[in-house]
């Protein structure tokens, strides 16, 4: 089976992500799809497996099958965990309704460490654009601010909302390069600090619920193989 089919007929939820997911879009935006597919599990039984992942076949479409979707969601990925709270669904079965139910049992404390490690990496780049070109990839930069506060507020509510509402002005804003650089940067050091008080006193468990999502997807890997 063909990796653009495992996408066409096994997709069992997918949405829309990056800005208009997040209510930054402009009239420019690129629509940004993510989907998460379910390999029929006679694939399995043979030498060559199903790929993990799959780009296409549409423009600036990404799928992960559900078995690494999940890995990845349990270890707190957080592009993985936003695209499990998108609010543009464009297809979902019972399988995907399943997995959406399951949205709690991957949420935990770990998301303190893996989006403030992927903050990190994101600040290090800004600053060496600075350092080199005297200017921070604008969009970046409010891209990573945006993260930061998804995290703060998943940390304070135990809840992840990616819409980002009110600040969605002042994102722009940084976004059209209007706000000073050093003012920026002193944005990103109060929501990290603010994030790390937030961590402590989370209503978040420490763990993701493991279990749980592992039992779901032996049941649907059962099923798959059922109905083969």
């Amino acid at each position: 089976m063909r990796p653009e089919e495992l996408v066409r007929d096994h997709t069992v939820y997918s949405c829309v992500m990056g800005s208009r997911a997040f209510g930054l879009a402009t009239d420019a935006s690129d629509t940004d799809r993510r989907g998460v597919f379910l390999a029929p599990t006679p694939l399995y039984w043979r030498f060559e497996k199903p790929p993990t992942h799959v780009e296409g076949p549409l423009d600036e479409q990404f799928s992960w099958e559900l078995e690494r979707f999940c890995e990845l969601a349990l270890r707190a990925n957080p592009n993985i965990l936003e695209c499990l709270h998108s609010p543009l669904v464009e297809h979902l079965d019972d399988t995907g309704r399943e997995l959406l139910a399951l949205r709690g049992a991957f949420l935990s404390r770990q998301a303190h460490q893996t989006f403030a490690r992927y903050a990190l990496g994101q600040r290090k780049k800004l600053e060496a654009d600075v350092r080199q070109h005297g200017a921070p990839r604008w969009k970046h930069a409010m891209h990573l601010l945006r993260l930061l506060l998804t995290c703060r507020d998943l940390l304070r509510s135990g809840e992840l909302t990616i819409d980002v509402g009110d600040a969605r002005d002042a994102l722009l804003a940084v976004k059209h390069g209007e706000v000073p650089w050093p003012e920026v940067e002193s944005r990103m050091t109060r929501l990290a600090s603010e994030t790390d008080e937030a961590a402590l006193r989370s209503p978040l468990p420490l763990e993701p619920d493991r279990a749980r999502v592992e039992d779901f997807l032996i049941r649907t890997r059962r099923s798959s193989a059922a109905r083969q």
